[in-house]
């Protein structure tokens, strides 16, 4: 989002830009690039760095970048695990009650699962005989009609 007038320029959004590599920035032997583009709406200079690391880019200069729950989500998520395998090195405990409740979790989604497609089977059932023996009464009575 542009800080001088507020428009907001969307990550799929085309315009032209300018681009350089960026100095002594390499990601894995990938070249980082920065862009210089103007605001749609106020033409202030906007300028954002290639991120490929995260698959993404990195504001510099002249917006701000829009809440991104499913970034910090990705993030906490990564934090947890993290935290858990320091926990699981130090502690044999633990790790068998981590075992243990991921296997009563598994086996509750196994369950719901399972209920899941009963109550699927219960809800359809559909008589391919009846439908096929409707069908060609269908037909021929279709086939009746152009005789007459």
């Amino acid at each position: 989002r542009c800080k001088t007038c507020g428009e907001y320029i969307y990550k799929g959004k085309k315009f032209n830009a300018r681009k350089e590599t960026v100095q002594n920035e390499v990601y894995l032997g990938l070249p980082i690039f920065r862009f210089y583009i103007k605001c749609t709406r106020c033409l202030a200079e906007i300028t954002f760095k290639t991120d490929p690391e995260n698959t993404d880019y990195t504001m510099e200069h002249g917006a701000t970048r829009n809440f991104q729950a499913e970034k910090l989500l990705e993030e906490e998520e990564k934090r947890m695990q993290k935290e858990r395998e320091d926990e699981e090195l130090n502690n044999p405990m633990k790790v068998l009650e981590n075992r243990t409740k991921d296997s009563k979790l598994e086996m509750e989604v196994l369950e719901n699962l399972q209920e899941l497609k009963e109550l699927n089977q219960r809800q359809a059932n559909v008589d391919f005989e009846a439908m096929l023996k409707q069908y060609k009464e269908y037909e021929e009575e279709q086939k009746r009609k152009e005789q007459e």
